[in-house]
């Protein structure tokens, strides 16, 4: 259960004063649906406004805080805005206001009283002004206005005054904890207590304050790794004790698939497998996590522990998150496993019907050894006859639930989970620190560097020019669009007007996919760019992930620049992949950002997955490269691990410390740090604590 001391802030952000429903659903959009985000929702700036000149001194643009005295009223008409004349012994000043009440003004800005008044100074037809001010104040009331005030991110439909009420009354609700920390850490980091630090990290004195390396945020960054890692230890050390069951075959399946390869298993390759067969034979269960980059050739290995299983008499599944990429597991195993006569079926939400309950009756019978599929997998009636092995392939498209959804359906299951996004090591320890890891860093032997090369949006005249040569050598191409249709929002080329317009120029020869197809339609299209009448694809990212052509040596991603490094690697992974040298060209509207700039001179200077992984860390943080919005993994909010890869070092050998000498949390700082668990929204670790 919560400690009852957290309750306050677990309530829902509309119990705060001020916030009704319509306000409340605006706050869940910007922060989470409770009280505790707002704390976590830091500031991104200051406004300083102990700037007090006197009128004539003040200069346009600044942020000025003044003392004058009310001269006049003058209403407004039409589109004319409503003036208020205000003076000092230096000169006049003139508050504007637009969709002005005059009652309103007339109260808070009489004829002869003087006011303070702050905000940001403008110099308009020879005269000072201030539009809105952000501020008018009675002398006496002086002390309402803070001298610097902290800025945050907003939302459309929220101001910053709103948001500013909303984090100080969430921090009134905060208390102190007992502390977590280890003391002689907090002594030698010169660290406050947690609710001290918080207040600090809300009322920043200077710019300074807000920095990453500031000593509030710090302690802060490592409260949040320190619950990370606790809960990555915990659900680590429950994943040892689990029973499993010794999975060692006897590798004559393996040989035959083996023999029939057409290239030789690189030493990487045989290194994981080494690894993942001394999991599968030891008496806990695997939790395995096989990372390589584009090309690595995860596939093969994850079909050696597949066959494995196998050859014990049980079944194996494997998980993928798109049809697309599961139909292109299907072609690549069923073709790897045919020397050795295993029984492979695809069971995605397409199949229905007599066709659908043929593949559960052979599922259940033992007959299918090998199945692959989408979330179709963890569906109620899926019944294996006897599960050994589940591989989930692009991890992170999953959360923790669907892993042990599917978990359930054997018994004693081992799991292997593989990413071809390459993960920097800070991000591997935060987000898959309950998993052993194997990393393919060699490229299988004949695989060709792909040309990169960066073209500014307005020489597409001369790229489709080049496209057309190209395929007149009969090369295939790729031609990637950022999003499906023309939105007011954002003005990008789409897929479908590219396409129009591309077909008009080459005929048949041109095919769309993008992901609001229907399935059998997407399948007919990439069938056809992969062996038939298709030469130029136009397709939005529903590629980036397993599909194969090795035909195909062209890519095109216009809008280069929206992209994150992580995908425009898997996009261009796409390529490269027969015998042929391979060209891809990043198209980019001007002018360039300076992190966009630096984004494409990595993707045009390096290859190399895991450098280009690290890189994106440092441009984009953590959540972003993970794509933690969309799985179920939580976001860190506090910590940046591109700053505080110190921190998280120290986490890791705490957490580590903490259950070796406290495995139970049942000591007076294990009670504590149960506290900073459910603080920190780790509620399921607790669990894991709680078996001691």
């Amino acid at each position: 259960m919560r400690p009852e001391i957290l309750f306050p802030l677990y309530a829902p952000v509309t119990t705060l004063a001020g916030v009704g429903p319509r306000l409340g659903k605006l706050f869940e959009r910007l922060v989470g649906p409770a009280v505790v985000d707002l704390l976590w929702h830091l500031p991104t700036g200051i406004i300083d406004r102990r700037f007090a000149p006197k009128v004539r001194e003040a200069p346009a643009g600044a942020i000025a805080t003044l003392t004058v005295v009310v001269d006049g009223h003058l209403a407004g008409h039409g589109k004319r805005p409503y003036r208020v004349r205000c003076r000092d012994e230096t000169g006049f000043l003139h508050l504007v206001f637009f969709h002005a009440k005059g009652d309103y003004l007339a109260r808070q800005l009489p004829v002869g009283a003087t006011r303070i008044v702050s905000g940001r100074i403008e110099h308009f037809n020879n005269e000072i002004q201030i539009t809105h001010p952000d501020y008018i104040l009675a002398p006496e009331e002086a002390a309402q206005l803070k001298p610097i005030e902290p800025v945050y991110g907003l939302t459309t439909g929220l101001t910053l005054r709103m948001v500013q009420k909303a984090v100080a009354a969430a921090l009134e609700r905060t208390r102190a904890l007992p502390e977590w920390l280890d003391p002689a850490l907090q002594r030698r980091q010169g660290w406050a207590d947690w609710r001290t630090a918080l207040l600090q990290l809300h009322a920043p004195g200077d710019e300074a304050a807000l920095a990453p390396t500031a000593p509030a945020r710090q302690r802060l960054a490592y409260d949040e790794l320190l619950a990370n890692q606790l809960a990555i230890a915990l659900v680590r050390a429950d994943n040892k004790r689990l029973a499993g069951r010794k999975i060692a075959g006897d590798g004559r399946l393996r040989r035959r698939v083996i023999d029939a390869l057409p290239f030789r298993l690189t030493g990487a390759q045989l290194h994981a497998l080494a690894e993942i067969d001394a999991d599968m034979a030891a008496p806990t269960r695997m939790m395995r996590l096989l990372q390589g980059d584009v090309g690595s050739g995860k596939t093969v290995v994850a079909l050696m522990a597949m066959l494995n299983a196998i050859e014990c008499g049980r079944q194996a599944a494997l998980m993928a998150p798109t049809e697309i990429l599961c139909r292109q597991h299907l072609a690549t195993i069923e073709k790897l496993a045919a020397p050795a006569g295993i029984s492979v079926a695809l069971l995605t939400g397409r199949e229905k019907g007599r066709a659908r309950q043929e593949i559960l009756d052979r599922l259940a019978s033992g007959a299918v050894q090998i199945v692959i599929g989408t979330h179709a997998l963890f569906q109620d009636d899926v019944a294996f006859a006897d599960l050994a092995l589940a591989v989930i392939d692009e991890q992170h498209r999953f959360g923790v639930d669907q892993r042990m959804a599917l978990s359930a359906k054997g018994k004693a299951l081992d799991m292997l989970v593989m990413t071809a996004t390459p993960i920097p090591r800070t991000l591997l320890l935060t987000a898959y620190g309950d998993l052993d890891a194997s990393l393919l860093r060699e490229k299988p032997a004949g695989r060709k560097p792909v040309s990169t090369r960066t073209i500014p949006l307005a020489r597409l005249d001369e790229v489709v020019a080049g496209i057309e040569r190209a395929l007149a050598g009969g090369t295939k191409i790729y031609w990637i669009c950022p999003l499906v249709e023309e939105s007011e929002m954002v003005d990008l080329a789409d897929a479908e007007a590219r396409y129009t317009q591309l077909s008009a120029l080459f005929g048949s020869r041109v095919g769309l996919v993008h992901g609001r197809m229907k399935g059998a339609e997407k399948d007919r299209v990439m069938a056809a760019f992969a062996g038939g009448a298709i030469d130029l694809l136009v397709a939005t990212t529903v590629v980036e992930v397993g599909v194969d052509v090795p035909q195909a040596t062209i890519m095109v991603i216009e809008h280069a620049e929206r992209f994150g490094l992580a995908q425009l690697h898997q996009l261009r992974g796409r390529i490269g992949r027969g015998e042929v040298a391979s060209s891809c060209l990043l198209l980019y509207a001007t002018p360039l950002g300076e992190t966009a700039k630096q984004r494409l001179s990595i993707m045009r200077d390096s290859d190399d997955g895991f450098r280009i992984a690290e890189e994106d860390l440092r441009l984009r943080g953590g959540g972003e490269v993970l794509g933690t919005r969309q799985s179920g993994m939580p976001a860190l909010r506090v910590a940046d691990l591109a700053v505080h890869q110190d921190l998280l070092a120290i986490a890791q050998d705490d957490a580590r410390l903490i259950l070796t000498r406290d495995p139970a949390l049942a000591s007076p700082r294990g009670e504590a740090l149960r506290t900073l668990l459910y603080l920190f929204q780790r509620d399921a670790a607790v669990r894991y604590a709680r078996t001691g």
